[in-house]
């Protein structure tokens, strides 16, 4: 069974920067997509960033390129999202999830229709 524990969420200041962590067990596909959405109060949940494997693809919403970074620790099987120049936009819970190969018709990476295994989240709080 896939488990998602999420760190590293917290409170900053705009500007300021944050690295969360998903540490993810019990791998039980070969292929897939293991990525960060966030949702804010009253906000639908949004597809923040993945990665895929084996591939090493990436994708990024139009709204963090540039800021946030994914990286992998395989060894670990841990997956990292630092997120620089933080906005009070960006303040949200975040959640780690997977999404298995192949990904549904008409959909992309970054939609969470494809993500059936989830983290409780980490939040984050960016202030002005």
């Amino acid at each position: 069974q896939v488990q998602l524990v999420e760190s590293g969420g917290g409170s900053v200041q705009v500007g300021g920067s944050l690295r969360l962590s998903c540490s993810a067990s019990t791998y039980t596909y070969s292929r897939y997509y293991l990525g960060w959405f966030r949702q804010a109060p009253g906000k639908e949940r949004e597809g923040v960033a993945t990665i895929s494997t084996p591939a090493g693809l990436t994708y990024y919403a139009d709204s963090v390129k540039g800021r946030f970074t994914l990286s992998q620790d395989h060894a670990k099987s841990t997956l990292h999202l630092q997120m620089n120049s933080l906005k009070p936009e960006d303040s949200a819970m975040y959640y780690c999830a997977l999404a298995p190969l192949p990904l549904a018709a008409m959909t992309g990476p970054l939609s969470s229709r494809n993500y059936i295994h989830w983290g409780q989240g980490t939040q984050v709080t960016v202030s002005s």
